[in-house]
């Protein structure tokens, strides 16, 4: 039992609606895997989760569904998640088998109580001895770096798959804070729409993903790019390859990106001026998949007016965050436990 001990007995997990982080402390990351769950439609059998349920999407036969668990960073199917937890816990290393360990899962800002009840439940069935539950603009901002318990504002964009979450921190806890269910998803699918709209071609979310990776950008670039893209004719049916320069994918993303400017705006307005003042000294922390887009510090820059910056591995921010928290889960106590 005493190599056992060595072991830490904590684990974070940032439950997203895109991908599943998974934190051991004094490990790192050591699971990062799309949420997704295969599903056999007849007995309701759980067949693949994570990477290998990824590739089935779009390619399943009418008797296996891949689909995601979460919807908006919310658990949209219980048992679902459960399993797809249970998963991830038991892949976290092979003394789980042994102690049940303590888990630290992410939730979107704006979650209900009844949402927060969810995610605790299926946390402890899935395995867990205790849950934790912890807003993500607090991790994310714990995870970039962020001396959260001191008395001056601290404002964090954390844009993952589904959520996108606008947070102004002080002294540990949430001063402010707005959810909207406009993020990476949401961004994959205006391509997508924008291209079936212009160019009469159905593409896959993934390929739409790609997209956006290889040549998106928040605002205008002044040498403009082009890819090319594969998808079926809608006229036709058949396969058909365009060309797509990046301005356009600019222009497709305008909208989509209009509602996280609008969420910043919200939260600052109410923020108190004496938060305010510091926020424009520190300018605003982004973290999350999806503020990796190209130039979205620019563009935030330009509408609000206040710097914006990246944090270092944005995409890792939350589930950094889980580790620390449950490192120091004395001083986090009072932000982690806080119901509001």
């Amino acid at each position: 039992m005493g190599t056992l001990m060595f072991f830490s007995q904590k684990i974070g997990i940032d439950l997203g609606t895109a991908n599943t982080l998974v934190f051991v402390p004094g490990r790192g990351v050591i699971i990062n895997e799309p949420s997704v769950v295969a599903v056999s439609v007849d007995d309701n059998r759980i067949l693949a989760v994570g990477n290998a349920a990824r590739d089935m999407i779009g390619r399943t036969p009418e008797s296996i569904m891949a689909y995601r668990p979460l919807r908006d960073g919310v658990i949209a199917d219980y048992r679902v998640t459960e399993a797809m937890l249970k998963y991830f816990i038991s892949n976290a290393g092979n003394w789980f088998r042994f102690i049940r360990p303590e888990v630290m899962v992410s939730v979107p800002a704006g979650v209900t109580s009844t949402e927060r009840r969810a995610v605790i439940e299926a946390t402890v069935h899935a395995g867990a001895k205790a849950a934790y539950v912890v807003k993500e603009p607090v991790l994310a901002a714990i995870g970039a770096g962020i001396p959260i318990n001191e008395a001056a504002g601290h404002m964090v964009i954390d844009i993952g798959g589904g959520t996108t979450d606008v947070a102004v921190i002080s002294l540990g806890g949430i001063v402010a804070s707005t959810s909207v269910k406009v993020a990476g998803n949401k961004l994959d699918q205006a391509i997508a729409e924008y291209i079936k709209r212009n160019f009469n071609l159905a593409i896959g979310d993934r390929t739409a993903e790609e997209v956006k990776i290889a040549i998106g950008s928040a605002v205008e670039i002044t040498e403009d790019e082009a890819m090319e893209v594969k998808g079926r004719d809608l006229l036709s049916g058949l396969p058909r390859t365009i060309k797509i320069s990046s301005s356009a994918i600019t222009q497709a993303l305008e909208e989509a990106l209009a509602e996280i400017l609008r969420a910043i705006k919200t939260v600052l307005h109410e923020t108190p001026p004496e938060l305010s003042a510091d926020i424009m000294d520190r300018g605003i922390v982004m973290t999350g998949g999806g503020s990796l887009l190209r130039n979205l510090d620019v563009l935030i820059e330009r509408e609000i007016g206040i710097p914006a910056h990246l944090a270092e591995d944005a995409l890792l921010c939350v589930a950094k965050g889980t580790g620390i928290a449950l490192e120091h889960l004395d001083i986090y106590k009072r932000s982690i436990m806080s119901k509001r």
